[in-house]
């Protein structure tokens, strides 16, 4: 009887399975190497599903028979965001490609509200209208989020603010079902992040305990 081999103690781990938001916005990032499918894809901004037309070809082989009308919108809305990036963005993305940087976790990766944080410490944003932006999104609907967010991901682009599109993705396709405990993760991540200089309140809120919140999940994403 032939013995099975044991693995050997120094082989490492087998390589994490990426997730399907990561898998995905790989795949977008791919596209907008052709001129033509960039602005093809790039035609869905602030466009429901039923009128990207020319998303079509480029994404429906991609994507689940059978998705939520949410996620549905969600992958086509973020295709046409990364595909709408200023040249200055596209430049960064490809030079972070090419650098294969480390993956963080999960919970450290920039949300929206993280992001606007970046854009005031940075001095882009002024903190009244960043805040007011978040509780603005907090209070509507993922069609009325779907509009606002173009002109918003292209003015923190232009100014060289990072977004993570996997991120951004996983919270749109869950929004309407999860909103306050989304809208309240970016506020979160907003007040830990801007002017940090400040001090005090991103401190005490570490001392509060958190609540057992469900994880989003990544079926139909």
């Amino acid at each position: 009887m032939t013995a099975t081999p044991m693995a050997s103690a120094s082989a490492p781990p087998p390589a994490a399975q990426p997730r399907a938001s990561d898998a995905f916005v790989a795949y977008v990032l791919s596209l907008c190497e052709t001129k033509r499918v960039q602005s093809d894809l790039r035609t869905g901004l602030g466009q429901p599903v039923e009128r990207c037309n020319y998303l079509h070809r480029h994404l429906v082989r991609r994507l689940p028979e059978r998705q939520h009308r949410d996620a549905r919108r969600a992958h086509y809305a973020v295709a046409a965001l990364i595909a709408a990036r200023p040249r200055s963005a596209r430049t960064a993305d490809r030079e972070r490609g090419e650098a294969a940087v480390a993956v963080p976790a999960w919970y450290a990766r920039p949300n929206m509200g993280a992001s606007l944080a970046a854009a005031v410490n940075a001095g882009l944003m002024k903190p009244d209208s960043a805040e007011g932006d978040l509780h603005l999104f907090a209070r509507q609907s993922s069609d009325a989020l779907h509009t606002r967010l173009p002109a918003l991901t292209r003015h923190l682009l232009a100014d060289g603010i990072t977004i993570d599109w996997a991120v951004l993705l996983e919270d749109l396709t869950w929004w309407d079902r999860d909103r306050d405990r989304i809208a309240t993760r970016w506020l979160e991540s907003y007040f830990r992040t801007a002017n940090p200089e400040d001090g005090g309140t991103a401190a005490d809120a570490d001392d509060t305990p958190v609540t057992n919140a469900p994880h989003l999940r990544e079926e139909n994403i």
